[in-house]
């Protein structure tokens, strides 16, 4: 109950628009900052106090950044998103820990006072996977259905239905696109079932919880905080 109103009395307020049912986990150490903040429904964020999900866009000086989220996606701890142009994400796109997406190299290569044409819009298709700790360039165009494996740098666009490595990343494997393919939305088809058990979820884990066991780990917290 707790965690549904810091989403929806903090958490929301910073998304232009922000679809139904949002799962977020540690709300309030999510960074949200800028403009033009939108995400689908059913988005899945998972932030921390020591790893949080950043999601930030700047306007000015010839930037316009904005970020789209489709539907069911998931935002691992540490995912990092930054746009000066644009980036668009579709549908059952999943964010592995400390992945990170820009649309910008922030500095030119002998302007480096300000981000004068060097930044480029990305696009990501649906359900495409991105890796632990891996980097997404600007410009580039992930196709659907794709990963980008771990630690993975990808500067050129990326077809569809293949997986990625390397640095820079280039095909490592290609997919079977007649194969069948369970995406995130599958788990949401019987969503009153769903949330029911999420919220049976979240009271189970803060079965212990009390006034002033809060205000002793804002004041005082230990590492079972």
């Amino acid at each position: 109950m707790c965690n549904d109103f810091l989403v929806r009395h903090f958490f929301s307020k910073h998304f232009d628009q922000l679809g139904c049912h949002p799962m977020v986990v540690k709300p309030l150490s999510a960074e949200v900052f800028g403009r033009n903040i939108c995400a689908g429904d059913y988005l899945h964020l998972i932030s921390s106090r020591d790893n949080p999900v950043k999601l930030t866009t700047w306007q000015g000086k010839g930037l316009d950044g904005s970020i789209r989220i489709g539907n069911y996606c998931l935002l691992s701890p540490g995912t990092n998103i930054m746009s000066a142009a644009a980036i668009e994400i579709g549908d059952n796109c999943m964010f592995a820990a400390g992945s990170y997406i820009s649309d910008s190299d922030w500095h030119g290569l002998y302007n480096r006072l300000r981000p004068f044409r060097c930044s480029k819009p990305i696009v990501l298709k649906d359900n495409v996977w991105i890796g632990h700790g891996a980097r997404v360039g600007k410009g580039v165009t992930i196709g659907e259905n794709s990963v980008v494996a771990a630690g993975a740098v990808v500067v050129k666009n990326v077809p569809d239905n293949v997986v990625v490595g390397g640095n820079p990343a280039r095909v490592i494997k290609h997919l079977n696109p007649e194969r069948r393919m369970l995406k995130r939305e599958r788990m949401f088809q019987h969503s009153d079932s769903f949330h029911q058990t999420q919220r049976d979820l979240n009271r189970y884990l803060a079965g212990d919880n009390s006034t002033w066991g809060w205000v002793r780990s804002v004041l005082f917290p230990t590492r079972e905080d």
